[in-house]
């Protein structure tokens, strides 16, 4: 399995699970276990990603400014997540937080696919490709215990 390869699963995770959340109503119990499943695996995906692909990607010159710029967008995502998280579940303006999110995780997952896996694809070779996918799931299993 290739980093890329690793990411993508995670990727679907998020999309299905920002899907329910944005289908959920009100102060439930559904939209509080979504909404902490959401959370959770954002901010795990967003450190393991990290560490295991954009820390090596800022390495390369090629690759270094569309890292930071993926950076950057993980530190937008970690803001609305805090804004969700200091919003009653009941408020009107914390579905359109939670369509917000989606919107710019989304984003982030379909230019990553489309734009940041080609460029690191061409500064990685299969083995290094391999490995990084080691460390990102590695790394996921450490920040979920």
């Amino acid at each position: 399995m290739t980093i890329f390869e690793a990411l993508r699963e995670s990727h679907d995770r998020q999309r299905t699970l920002l899907d329910l959340l944005v289908k959920t109503h009100g102060d439930s119990d559904g939209r509080d276990e979504l909404f902490k499943r959401v959370r959770a695996e954002l901010e795990h995906h967003a450190g393991a990603e990290e560490r295991a692909l954009y820390i090596p990607m800022m390495e390369h010159d090629m690759t270094q400014e569309k890292a930071r710029h993926s950076v950057a967008e993980h530190h937008e995502i970690d803001e609305l997540i805090e804004t969700l998280q200091q919003t009653d579940y009941s408020s009107p303006s914390w579905l359109a937080t939670a369509r917000q999110l989606q919107e710019i995780v989304t984003h982030h997952l379909d230019e990553e696919e489309q734009e940041v896996f080609q460029l690191a694809g061409r500064v990685f070779d299969d083995a290094t490709k391999q490995s990084l996918a080691d460390t990102y799931q590695e790394e996921m299993q450490r920040l979920a215990s």
